[in-house]
Order: structure tokens, then sequence, then C-alpha cells
């Protein structure tokens, strides 16, 4: 173990505020004019925000092991969230690299208060971090801490009413998508999170007074994933009336993979009005401002411990959430931006406040966590640091975002490229998408065999097919046969029978 007593009180600590499926475009400082977000805004007004940030797939448990790994989902193979898992690994390996046990390894405390859901008998604690462990997707509202908190201060035990929910095709009753909270905000788990991270930061702030330890901290919350149960004041913060509908409500799903049909059958979205969707969208508001009421506690701690200046704050969310757009709620099978275009902030002190444009990914903070630290970024192997570009450097960048999809509820292999202009899906049991962003922003026409986008199109194959093959992703198998990838290097065959190299010529000058 590396001593940092010398030179720690020279290194800046990193605190992580992270919410689950939250949409961008319920943020102040992404140009939502009327959902309140004052801290995340204020963390974006001071630091770099990202307007390109994007998650590598669009589901909670794969995207949170990304986080903690640097590796793109193909490779660390936990592809499903344990609640929906229908065969894929529900754990990494015990002996897996996560930037978490590094930090801890080089001296740092490290700690995770929340949300961890990226495994389901190996919990944080296995790879580094101090903390409680949360079981489940959602708010862990039977924990025994939990309960105890509420025992404690006297509050009402969790109650809900006023519950939203479609029906399902089968006729039964739908998904729970928000329900009134009989509890005040002081009692919400949010609010509990908040009080536990702050004794952590409070734990921490001492031992870098005594130690010069330096320290990661994760905040991790369930919300504003739905259900959004939410007590009155954010219930009914907003009005319906001042809810637009998403553009895409428009969706008649014509020349889309079929699944996104079904996807909105199962969501029961036409079963709702178009009054109740409104509601919906105003109370998942509420949420997220709850939520930052609940980060804007830790951020005011942090100051009143004078760690502001010497610590590093990010903001990010594992994905987002469609809320009606597409006629679909919650994610899914559908690699849409709504879901997998999200907010990403980064203060790191001493570094200017900016706005970047570049694309980048969750998977990225692997290696800017390690590069704040000092440490080696490499076994992030998946991981590009940041911090070049929060510091306001001009590097050589990527100009596309590759993300990637293996299922929920069932699996299903979907590739994704995005561009400044167009975006390509790969979808092997159905349909394939392309779309054309700067005219048509919602991504409501397919036009993948639009003549006029041939050329383009078949561009963005031969990326994609290089970007896959180049990080061993084997879906570039299947590009092979299907798609005019260009010059083979390989017999597609895999067989090994054939007596010579294999040579593309050599192949088709038979046919």
């Amino acid at each position: 173990m590396t001593d940092l007593s010398a030179q720690s009180h020279g290194q800046k600590n990193i605190l992580m505020l992270m919410t689950d499926q939250h949409r961008v475009d319920t943020l102040g400082c992404y140009g939502n004019e009327i959902c309140q977000t004052p801290t995340i805004d204020e963390i974006a007004e001071t630091g770099t925000r990202f307007d390109q940030w994007y998650t590598p797939t669009a589901i909670c448990t794969p995207a949170r092991a990304s986080l903690f790994t640097g590796y793109a989902p193909f490779r660390h193979k936990l592809l499903a969230n344990q609640e929906r898992n229908v065969g894929y690994i529900e754990d990494l390996p015990a002996d897996q690299w996560t930037f978490s046990q590094t930090l801890r390894d080089a001296g740092w405390n490290c700690g995770l208060v929340g949300k961890w859901h990226a495994g389901t008998d190996r919990t944080a604690n296995d790879y580094g971090f101090d903390g409680l462990n949360y079981q489940g997707w959602h708010n862990d509202i039977n924990h025994p801490d939990y309960l105890k908190y509420l025992e404690d201060n006297g509050f009402p035990p969790y109650e809900i009413a006023d519950r939203y929910r479609g029906v399902f095709p089968n006729g039964e009753t739908g998904n729970l998508l928000a329900a009134r909270l009989q509890q005040p905000q002081e009692a919400t788990f949010e609010h509990y999170l908040a009080d536990r991270t702050i004794e952590m930061l409070e734990r921490y702030a001492e031992d870098r007074t005594t130690s010069g330890k330096p320290f990661f901290l994760l905040s991790s919350y369930s919300g504003p994933h739905l259900p959004y149960v939410v007590p009155d004041e954010y219930f009914d913060m907003y009005d319906p009336a001042d809810v637009e509908l998403p553009a895409s409500v428009a969706e008649d799903f014509a020349d889309k993979p079929p699944i996104q049909r079904n996807y909105s059958k199962h969501w029961a979205f036409d079963t709702m009005t178009a009054e109740q969707s409104r509601k919906l969208i105003a109370v998942y508001w509420g949420y997220v401002t709850m939520v930052d009421h609940e980060f804007g506690r830790i951020i005011d701690a942090l100051k009143r411990l004078g760690l502001e200046d010497e610590t590093a704050v990010v903001f990010s969310s594992d994905h987002g959430e469609f809320t009606g757009s597409h006629r679909l709620h919650d994610k899914g099978p559908a690699m849409y931006d709504d879901i997998y275009h999200t907010g990403g902030i980064i203060r790191v002190p001493g570094c200017p406040a900016q706005v970047r444009d570049e694309f980048v990914s969750l998977l990225d903070l692997p290696a800017t966590f390690l590069d704040i630290a000092g440490l080696d970024p490499s076994p992030a192997v998946d991981s590009r640091s940041l911090l070049p570009l929060v510091r306001g450097d001009h590097p050589a960048w990527d100009e596309y975002v590759l993300a990637e999809f293996h299922g929920h509820h069932f699996p299903v292999a979907q590739r994704m490229l995005r561009g400044r202009q167009y975006k390509l899906v790969i979808s092997p049991e159905s349909r394939n998408e392309f779309y054309d962003l700067q005219a048509d922003p919602n991504e409501l026409q397919n036009r993948y065999d639009d003549p006029l986008l041939t050329a383009e199109r078949n561009r963005m194959l031969r990326i994609l097919y290089t970007r896959l093959r180049d990080r061993g992703d084997n879906f570039y198998h299947w590009m092979t046969s299907m798609f005019p990838v260009g010059e083979l290097d390989y017999d597609p065959t895999m067989s090994g029978l054939d007596e010579s190299t294999y040579h593309h010529d050599d192949a088709t000058a038979g046919a």
C-alpha cells in the first residue's frame, strides 16, 4: 500500500452524486425552464458540463458494473438486472478489477452510500467500498437501518396513496408508475441517504485532517427511477398543465423493431390518458427536484467542512428514462437518446467553468477518477480520462459514441453508433435503424433503407464493425455475414477447414 501521508494533502478528494434513470432534459443547466435543480445547476456553472454524455448501456446493473470496472458490458459480462435476469451471470468475478479497490490499495478512504445494484451476492464492500449494503433496484425501505432511522426520529412508516398505473394487455393491473408518499420529506429514503452520506463525509473529513488521507465518496440514489413515489410537496410541485408531452408520443412503430410496440403495450402507455401522462411527468420532475434538494444538503456539508476547494465533484446517472417518449416508460430494447443521452458534470478545483461538446460516456469515469488521484488509469480498459477536457485542453477526440444492449426481461442483442448527425442501431432479431438527427431529432423516421442515405449508412456500418472488432466484441461476426462492411481479412465461416489462407477474392471468384 502506498503511504500518502507526505503528499496526500495535495491530492483532491472525489465526491460523486449519482441518480438513476434520470432524463437530461429535466435539468435547468441543460435547458429545462420549469423543473428546479439549483444544486446540479451550480455544479455545472462552476465546473464542466458535458453536452454529449452517454451511457454504455441503458440498464442499471450493466451500466453500474461499467462504472466500477471501466469495462464495456460485453467485457464484464454482467448484462442484466437480477430482478429480470434470464440466464446471464449475476455477479462480477471475485477478482474483478475495480477503481474503488485500486483507490483503497493506494491509501484512500472509499465509500458508497445508497444504491449498489451491480451484483446479487457480492456487494460494494467486496470491491473496496465502505458502507451499508442496500438490496434491490429501488429504495430499500425495509432495511433495518432505515427502519431504525424512522423510529429514532418519530417518523411515520412508508405508506402510499394515489397510485398511477395502466393495464397490461392481459387485463392485469400494470406496473406502478407513481404514487403519493404519506411521509414528510425528512422521513424519505432520499433524506435518510443524504444524512448517511453527510455522516460518512464528516468521518472522512476528520481522517483527512488527522492523517491527510484522501477520499472517494459516492452518494447513489435510486431516484428519480419510477415509480415516482414522493411526498405531497413534490407530488404537487409542478402543474401538469405546464407539461408538454414529448413530441415522440407521435410514434407509430411503423418501421421500427416490433419489440418496441410490444414494450409499449407492456408499459400500458395507451391505457392512460394524456392528462395522466402529463401528471406522471410533473411528478417525475418533482422527484428530480427532491433529489436535487438532498444533493444540496450534501454540498452544503462539503462547504461547511472546508472541503470544497480540495474536492472534485461529479454528477451523472446510470441512464435515462422514457416518461412517455415513444409511448414508452422505464428503459429497454430501444436505443433512443431519451435513455442513452444523460447529464454529466465534473467540477475539479482549479479547472475552468465550461461546456464541452465531445462525445463522452459514463464508462469514462473510472479512468477519470484514477487520473484525478494520480494513479494509472490503464486497467480501466474501455475508459478514457476526461481530466484533459476538464482542464480545458483540446486533445484529439472521438467523433462517435458506441453503446450496447443485451436484454431486460428477455435477451436481445443491439449495438449503437451515434455521431453528430446520424445514429445507427443494429438489431439482428428484427429491424435495423438509421436516423438523421438533424432532420429528425425525435428519432421518429427510420431511414435505414432510404437510398439517399445508403452511402452514409454503409460508412457507419463499417465504422461500427471495425470498432467492435478492435475492442473484441464478437457481435461483429453477425455484421460480417449480413452487411457491406468492406474487405475481409479472415475466414468468416471460422471453420478452420480451408486448405489455404482465406482471401476475399478467392471466396467470391466462384460465386
